[in-house]
């Protein structure tokens, strides 16, 4: 628990040559729940799709470091195998591979070594299950038909079945049924508490958070995080909305 996993440094970072996120400091330990909230364009996908390396996200200033490690430069596939894994506020669809395919492969490629067939299906079978998925999805092309709920329980199978290191959730509860966010809330826990992976969950709600332990809160406002507490930081804003913080940036 005391050991650092990610550490960001003064980080700014460009899209399109428009600074997007101005001297960013956040410290992750292993199997910490941190929360990342703000208002709308506030730049919190813009954080997560640096912290994965998308290469459309410039890092201008500071640095990213990940297990002791300067990862700053690195691209996304080296990140993943280094542990770090990105779910997706919109989850992309590939047709010709199956979900199973994409998964096994990925597994294989963060292992750096082939696994038996029968043990990945068990595992798959069993995470399945705990997300009320239909086996049948896993035979299906990658999202293909997909509804925003499954796609969201296909990125939260990902996660229990690479069991990453860092995980990084991008409005994760963005469009589900209270059903959905509940199943899939369920899925992160069980993350979190069988795995002991570290957790930052970007989002502007609070529904998936509330069945899981949160150690740290940060509130993101044009750019900057301009508040960092305890899981009271999130009820707060449950009471009061970012119209407080907002003001203090004026």
């Amino acid at each position: 628990m005391l050991d650092q996993l990610l550490k960001i440094e003064n980080l700014t970072v460009q899209v399109e040559e428009k600074e997007i996120l101005h001297n960013i400091h956040l410290d992750i330990r292993k199997g910490e729940t941190h929360v990342l909230m703000g208002p709308n364009g506030a730049g919190k996908s813009t954080l997560g799709y640096t912290l994965m390396g998308n290469p459309r996200y410039e890092a201008t200033g500071g640095k990213i470091m990940f297990c002791g490690k300067d990862i700053t430069k690195e691209s996304a596939d080296k990140r993943a195998k280094e542990g770090m894994f990105l779910s997706f506020q919109n989850p992309l669809e590939v047709a010709g591979i199956s979900l199973s395919s994409f998964i096994k492969n990925a597994v294989e490629q963060r292992k750096g070594s082939r696994i038996r067939m029968w043990d990945f299906k068990k595992e798959l079978k069993k995470a399945m299950e705990l997300l009320n998925m239909d086996e049948s999805y896993a035979l299906r092309d990658l999202n293909i038909g997909f509804s925003g709920g499954e796609k969201k329980k296909a990125e939260i199978l990902q996660l229990l079945m690479l069991n990453p290191k860092l995980a990084i959730l991008d409005e994760t509860d963005s469009g589900l049924d209270v059903d959905a966010v509940r199943t899939v809330s369920k899925g992160i826990e069980t993350y979190q508490k069988e795995k002991d992976g570290a957790l930052l969950i970007i989002t502007h709600s609070t529904r998936i958070l509330e069945s899981l332990k949160v150690d740290y809160a940060h509130i993101l406002v044009n750019g900057r995080i301009i508040k960092t507490g305890d899981a009271s930081l999130i009820e707060e804003i449950n009471e009061n909305g970012f119209e407080a913080f907002l003001k203090e940036q004026q």
